[in-house]
């Protein structure tokens, strides 16, 4: 592995594991503005994880090494999941090969898996109903992100992201075929899961409504801000993907070079502010739902994507 191949893998991971708090703070400001507030700054999210970094860290009694580790191979999941993604290169980088659509999603399962295990392994009741509940929600959240990559496997005829990428850009009619719309249109959907945009009713008792911050009631200091930050760099990735390999393929320099690398950082960056403004306004927007209505939400994600097999079936293809 040459210099430059060493600098451009070095750049996708520190674009990823770097702006992902600075994507987040921009999203918190936005979200403030539609609801007529000033909102924190864009940097609040640094300022948050310092603080955090700097605190004790509280264990509870009878909690196994697992309470410890689960943040740290959480970040590792997905430190690794941001360099075998299109994430600024429509190229694969050197590391690239070792995982593919299939292998990121088990990646961002191990992550999942073991934040839910740290919430029960710390023998309180929130962290375990913040678990259950994830649990019964992954039951249709993780079908629905399979079924999707087996979607668009059909469409390129590889389960390979990069190769997806390509075949989007260069070809108008597999872009615009119905199993690629619907494909989208479910992992849109699963998107606004997955990120917290799907407004929660909490019905007055805000540990109610909670999906992820309930699993780390009992995480202090640097592990809880590990958890943030974790968070912040999930949401990243999956604007990412959806970015580059769903919705918007085009715009990237194809040259193997760190100028380009850096380039290439800042249209993603560009890709992501629209997203944001479009996800702040459909936030905005969306009536609040109960909570037992999200699995309705997720079922209908994953029909969606059920249909779009259906669709390349019957159609033969893009």
């Amino acid at each position: 592995m040459d210099a430059t191949s060493v600098a451009i893998v070095v750049v996708q991971a520190g674009a990823v594991i770097l702006l992902a708090p600075l994507v987040a703070g921009i999203a918190a400001r936005w979200k403030a503005w539609t609801e007529s507030r000033r909102g924190p700054s864009i940097l609040q999210p640094y300022r948050d994880l310092a603080k955090y970094l700097r605190k004790e860290t509280v264990v509870p009694r009878g909690a196994s090494w697992v309470f410890t580790v689960a943040p740290f191979v959480a970040f590792a999941a997905y430190a690794t999941i941001s360099v075998i993604l299109p994430i600024i290169t429509p190229y694969p980088v050197q590391v690239a090969p070792i995982a593919d659509f299939l292998g990121g999603g088990l990646l961002f399962g191990l992550a999942t898996a073991f934040a839910l295990l740290a919430a029960i392994d710390s023998s309180s009741n929130y962290p375990a109903l913040g678990a259950s509940r994830s649990v019964s929600f992954a039951a249709f959240a993780e079908p629905t992100l399979i079924v999707v990559f087996f979607g668009v496997a059909l469409i390129t005829g590889t389960n390979n992201p990069y190769t997806t990428n390509n075949v989007l850009a260069s070809s108008f009619a597999s872009y615009v075929s119905p199993t690629h719309l619907l494909v989208m249109a479910a992992f849109f959907l699963l998107l606004l899961f997955e990120t917290g945009k799907l407004p929660v009713e909490s019905a007055g008792l805000s540990e109610l409504g909670m999906l992820d911050d309930g699993r780390t009631f009992e995480h202090s200091g640097r592990l809880l801000g590990l958890f943030r930050w974790n968070g912040w760099t999930k949401q990243f990735l999956l604007f990412a993907v959806f970015l580059n390999v769903f919705a918007l393929p085009w715009g990237m320099w194809s040259a193997p070079t760190f100028p380009a690398a850096l380039a290439n950082v800042a249209i993603l960056l560009g890709k992501m502010l629209a997203l944001v403004a479009v996800l702040v306004v459909l936030e905005a927007m969306l009536a609040k739902i109960r909570l037992f209505k999200v699995r309705d939400f997720l079922a209908l994600s994953f029909s969606l994507a059920v249909l779009a097999i259906f669709a390349f079936t019957v159609l033969g293809g893009a």
